[in-house]
């Protein structure tokens, strides 16, 4: 692997990693109906566990509250259950056509766990460049470059590794901003 080729694989790999915790903060809510809060629910349907968004179409009908209608009525009792059993704190009221979630507001302790858990998420995508960082490493040595190309290579991962970080700072503080303003 070439110079070019190991430096364009750890940008992908890393912007791949920011994705994925801007994709994680949103299902983060911060006391508006968010429905992307329910992608990690799965149902089960039939025997199989599935996800939510499969079984059901989720709207916002109003700012703090969650519209869930199945596409099969005999889901209902198995959707809520799922929801309850989510630790979303989510309380569903089943009327028998649809599942309504309001949103309760949100109390100053939960609004630090919700800020502990973002906190954790990005310390998750911080050992995973940390980790993209080592393998590109890896992959600089197996390429035995001459020594002075080596030490800029490896200089040019460790600054795109700086550059990463504190756009995981920045998606931080501005997901924890979000989360602590009432």
């Amino acid at each position: 692997m070439d110079c070019e080729m190991i430096l364009l694989d750890v940008t992908d790999k890393m912007d791949k990693t920011i994705e994925n915790l801007q994709k994680r903060f949103t299902t983060v809510r911060a006391g508006r109906a968010n429905p992307s809060s329910l992608d990690g629910i799965v149902v089960e349907y039939y025997g199989s566990m599935t996800p939510l968004k499969q079984l059901a179409t989720i709207s916002v009908p109003e700012a703090r509250q969650l519209l869930i209608k199945p596409f099969d009525k005999s889901a209902l009792g198995a959707i809520e259950k799922a929801i309850l059993t989510s630790n979303l704190g989510y309380n569903p009221g089943n009327d028998g056509e649809t599942i309504r979630i309001v949103i309760p507001e949100l109390t100053e302790e939960r609004r630090r766990e919700l800020a502990k858990q973002v906190k954790s998420l990005a310390e998750e995508a911080k050992v995973s460049i940390r980790n993209i960082r080592h393998d590109a490493m890896e992959d600089v040595k197996k390429a035995e470059l001459p020594e002075d190309e080596e030490k800029g290579m490896e200089k040019d991962i460790q600054d795109m590794v700086n550059d990463y970080n504190k756009r995981i700072e920045k998606e931080l503080k501005e997901k924890e901003q979000e989360l602590l303003t009432v």
